[in-house]
């Protein structure tokens, strides 16, 4: 009988790079007590307002004290109010040994990317037969369009680019970009821009009723009102320092 010789075996999995939306929290104090107490406070209106979202511990602010973070009791108190602490960086040697001995995996500091300049095409107009270089910016080529509503649970991630939104956001939904979010529509769930740390990347809706809003890491939640000249209208969200500005439109 003659043996029949199959193909080369296909691989069971594959490794792929993946891009993964991590929440920062900056910790200014290593002290267990006033942690427990500010976070207790802070989530008292919104205890479900994270869906185990995955979690990066940045102690990059106590890097120079020599305290070091309770870990096992910080992990725990964090996972009661549904984030999952995944990755730590920023510490000195010492908090960061114990950081991974708690199970922590040690990341590098990020860098903060300048914000990056949009393809120029260059024109050259002659007046009084002197060449004038214009440049003229194109779109971006990394722009996620969306058309439909957007309802409690679903995310839309624009990696790289601008994100265009021409329906309703709903509560518990969410738009990220790595540049800036438009809102064509009541935004009222949860509006990321500048993902990857672009802090000059904005938020604009038609109709401003965000439970979040957040600019390369600095965010404000439903915790504080937003104010009224642009509650409910058209607005525009922009960074300046760590400060989230709001102007109507």
């Amino acid at each position: 009988m003659t043996g029949v010789t199959s193909g080369p075996a296909r691989a069971p999995f594959d490794f792929k790079s993946a891009t993964l939306p991590l929440v920062a929290l900056l910790l200014k104090t290593t002290d267990q007590v006033t942690l427990e107490a500010d976070l207790a406070r802070r989530m008292a209106e919104s205890p479900d307002f994270f869906s185990n979202d995955p979690l990066v511990i940045d102690l990059s602010a106590v890097r120079d004290s020599e305290g070091v973070p309770d870990f096992a009791a910080l992990i725990a108190l964090l996972r009661r109010y549904r984030v999952l602490p995944i990755a730590v960086r920023g510490g000195q040697p010492a908090q960061m040994a114990a950081a991974v001995a708690a199970g922590l995996i040690e990341v590098p500091d990020l860098v903060i990317p300048q914000r990056s300049e949009a393809p120029q095409v260059e024109v050259r107009e002659v007046i009084r037969e002197v060449e004038v270089p214009v440049q003229v910016p194109v779109a971006a080529p990394n722009t996620v369009v969306i058309d439909k509503p957007l309802r409690s649970g679903q995310q839309v991630y624009a990696r790289g680019g601008d994100i265009v939104v021409l329906a309703l956001v709903s509560n518990g939904a969410e738009v990220i970009a790595d540049g800036n979010v438009h809102v064509y529509a009541p935004l009222r769930g949860k509006a990321v821009a500048g993902a990857r740390g672009n802090t000059e990347a904005r938020i604009f809706s038609t109709c401003l009723e965000a439970e979040l809003i957040s600019i390369a890491g600095i965010y404000r939640t439903t915790e504080v009102a937003l104010p009224p000249e642009v509650a409910g209208k058209a607005a525009q969200i922009r960074l300046v320092g760590e400060k989230l500005v709001m102007d109507p439109l």
